[in-house]
């Protein structure tokens, strides 16, 4: 499997690729940084964010694309930013047809370093470990995109397998409480009056 990972944000949006499968080496294919200035017009850098994940979708052609899942802050404006350009991201995955999946910044880091409070420091630290890398990949927005990318390289099998469970539960749900034929079918007959 070959997942982009986008660390979402208007200066700066991380993006990395790794590809491989859970319980494997997984193999880093590229890592870097979306940038467009904070002067600029919100329009204008949300074109240029999109020019960019268009780019790294053209270069690298990932099946999944991994999303950080947008959390309240209490900045307002960082979390909106945010937001747009997470959105920005899921609308070009989404346009060629790539899924899209969301995972909380918790989720990430206790996927890679075992603790849903690792801080940056800690979760650059493993993605090098993880990817075999000779140095954390800077700044830690690529580092975030790569854990991204790692977290539901590891975590996409039990999720399917989950998703399997609970459709399958939903149909049998369904079957049971449907009514059946012969319950609802009036004999042939019955309940005329001559």
């Amino acid at each position: 499997m070959r997942v982009l990972g986008v660390d979402p944000g208007l200066t700066r949006c991380g993006v990395g690729v790794v590809e491989g499968v859970a319980g494997r080496p997984l193999t880093m294919c590229g890592v870097g940084v979306v940038r467009t200035p904070a002067d600029a017009e919100l329009g204008m850098r949300l074109l240029a964010i999109e020019r960019g994940i268009e780019q790294w979708l053209d270069d690298y052609r990932p099946e999944v694309l991994a999303v950080e899942r947008v959390f309240s802050q209490h900045n307002v404006s960082t979390v909106m930013g945010t937001a747009q350009a997470s959105a920005v991201a899921m609308l070009c995955a989404s346009r060629r047809g790539i899924p899209v999946a969301l995972h909380t910044p918790s989720e990430v880091k206790a996927a890679v370093s075992g603790s849903g409070r690792a801080d940056k420091a800690q979760v650059g630290a493993m993605v090098t470990r993880l990817l075999r890398l000779d140095a954390p990949p800077k700044p830690a927005d690529a580092a975030d995109a790569l854990a991204l990318a790692i977290c539901h390289i590891w975590r996409a099998p039990a999720q399917n397998r989950l998703q399997q469970a609970v459709a399958a539960h939903k149909s049998r749900t369904t079957r049971a409480s449907a009514p059946s034929a012969s319950r609802t079918a009036r004999p042939a007959g019955k309940g005329r009056t001559s």
